[in-house]
Parts: C-alpha cells; structure tokens; sequence
C-alpha cells in the first residue's frame, strides 16, 4: 500500500516535468544561435605563404655578468661578433687579434684563423689566461681600488689588455692614470676598464705562454 501511494504522489511530478521540458523545446528559439547572415572569414595562409604571416622570433640568452656574457660583450665591441671580419689595420676575427698576438699564441696560418670561429674562441680563451699570468701581480694588487676615476676590476684589466696589450695596462694603472695608451680608433685603456669592469672571470687559470693546440 505504502509502495502503491509514494508511486501515486511521484507519478504526477514525473510528468509536469516531462511536459515542462518538451514545453521548453518548444518555446526556445534557435534562430538566436544561427551564422546566417553573418560574415565569416577563416582564411588559413598556404605553406608558401607562413613566412609572411608569421615573422621569425630570435630568442637570446640573457648572459649577464658571466664569463659567455664577457666574451660576447668583448666580440661585439671588437666587431660586432663578425668572425670573419679584418679591419682597417688588419686585425682579424671576432676579437680583432693582431698577427703578432696570433704568434705568439701558436697560430701562424691566418686563413684558417680568419674562418674557423671554433679557432677564434680558443684563440680568445688562451690570450686571456696569457695575460692574467702577465698581470697577475697587478689584478691583485688594483682589484677594487680607483684609478682615474674608474673602478678597477680582473675582468676590466684582462679586457683592456686585450685593446692594448698587458704593457700598457701595467703602465696605466702604476702610473695612477697619468699613462694612458689609445689605439687606433681612439679607444683608450680607460674606456675598456670601465665598459667590461665587474665581469666573472675568476675560472681563467693564468698560464705563462700559453698556446693555441692546433
């Protein structure tokens, strides 16, 4: 009896519901969801045509103070980072070596210096353990002081005696400033100083007359 009544109450719920939703159908107006009318443009570049919607995206690492971020900031002061450059008084490659410093680094064949950039990173990486053997006394001894207004850093003095070769660097910083040696474009000993001071250069082992394996 009990089953029978809770049937009988349900039933009638069961079909205004029922009703309801073919009511609902019913009343919904679907034109409201319609494109008719509407202009639609799905237009999808062929193959040959991606390199004009799409531009190329060149990503950079951000490099900083690190000793890749030195090297590049050296090479693009040199040349723009161009290996295969050679400037108005023929220095050569990304970091604009002389013939002279190629010598006596080990490297005597020019052309395959000038384009072999595998060549020209080893080339830069042995000058600089060359020179900071050179001035080894000199980084520690002017480290963290100022001279000529400029704070003097490892990385500042290896990077100006890439412009101007350890002697000069030596003699502008025991001079107090009052040496200072240009080369020649006009860059000083002072300027390279300042532009790549506070650079991580600390791994370089100094080595006395390093050499290139060729």
């Amino acid at each position: 009896m009990k089953k029978i009544l809770f049937n009988l109450s349900v039933l009638p719920l069961a079909v205004f519901m029922i009703s309801w939703g073919f009511l609902s159908k019913k009343e919904i107006d679907w034109s409201y969801y319609s494109t008719n009318g509407l202009d639609l443009y799905f237009d999808v570049p062929f193959e040959y045509d991606y390199d004009e919607v799409l531009p190329e995206i060149h990503y950079y690492p951000v490099l900083g103070k690190s000793f890749m971020g030195f090297k590049d900031a050296l090479g693009f002061k040199e040349s723009q980072n161009n290996y295969f450059v050679v400037n108005d008084f023929g220095y050569m490659g990304k970091y604009q070596f002389g013939k002279s410093t190629l010598k006596q680094i080990g490297i005597r064949n020019h052309d395959e210096f000038l384009n072999n950039p595998e060549l020209q990173e080893s080339a830069v990486n042995v000058y600089l353990a060359r020179n900071k053997w050179v001035l080894r006394n000199d980084i520690q001894r002017y480290s963290g002081k100022y001279i000529g207004g400029v704070h003097i850093t490892e990385s500042g003095i290896l990077a100006a005696a890439h412009l101007a070769g350890p002697g000069n660097v030596k003699r502008f910083l025991r001079s107090g400033g009052a040496d200072e040696f240009s080369d020649g474009f006009g860059t000083s000993v002072k300027h390279y100083l300042r532009k790549f001071s506070g650079y991580d250069t600390s791994h370089i082992v100094p080595k006395k007359d390093a050499k290139v394996k060729v």
